[in-house]
């Protein structure tokens, strides 16, 4: 009898760690970094007292539409632009530049743009190859590029597409990750008229 007590307080003792075990809570999810919602992109090309603007629009936020570009970009020829980018969340009214700013090293534009439309920077921008060129203004806190600023000087009259693709890449920005690398945030591609 005195067997079967202990038999059975020495399976009790060793049932309870197993039990504790299995009733903690492992199924807490890990703190992510949320892609930012944007609701209105403003492109704005400066060129002296000259200020031509272009703009996406998503009503919706996180629903079921997208942004919309609502309309194509008209460039001077020959002419320097410093381009500035805007970005908001109406719906929460807040600045989305200003908290991609504070999270640089998180955060990069690239730019594709048909080869005809600019003299500087030539070539075709740095979605297909990281080290192609684009005249970024601003840098991270690591001197990596971000781009809510960048200069473009246009060539002959001609007409293209320019697309803007900002990433999100927490931990993961170094002076090689490319548009592979992270979510997109923003993926969105105007018509572009030089005249």
């Amino acid at each position: 009898m005195k067997s079967s007590i202990l038999t059975r307080f020495l399976f009790v003792l060793l049932l309870l760690p197993l039990v504790a075990f299995v009733s903690c809570d492992d199924d807490v999810p890990e703190a992510e970094d949320e892609e930012e919602i944007i609701t209105d992109v403003k492109l704005i090309f400066t060129s002296g007292s000259t200020v031509i603007e272009a703009t996406a629009q998503d009503p919706d936020g996180e629903g079921p539409e997208d942004l919309v570009v609502s309309d194509a970009i008209t460039l001077m020829a020959d002419t320097e632009y410093v381009l500035t980018l805007e970005l908001e969340n109406a719906i929460e009214g807040e600045s989305i530049a200003e908290e991609v700013e504070k999270e640089s090293g998180e955060h990069m534009f690239f730019f594709s743009f048909s080869d005809e439309l600019f003299a500087n920077p030539t070539g075709d921008g740095n979605v297909d190859n990281r080290a192609d060129s684009v005249l970024y203004n601003d840098q991270d806190g690591n001197g990596q590029p971000l781009g809510l600023s960048t200069t473009w000087t246009t060539g002959s009259a001609a007409q293209g597409s320019f697309r803007i693709i900002l990433k999100h890449q927490p931990d993961i920005k170094t002076a090689t990750s490319t548009v592979t690398d992270g979510s997109s945030d923003l993926d969105l591609t105007w018509q572009v008229n030089i005249q």
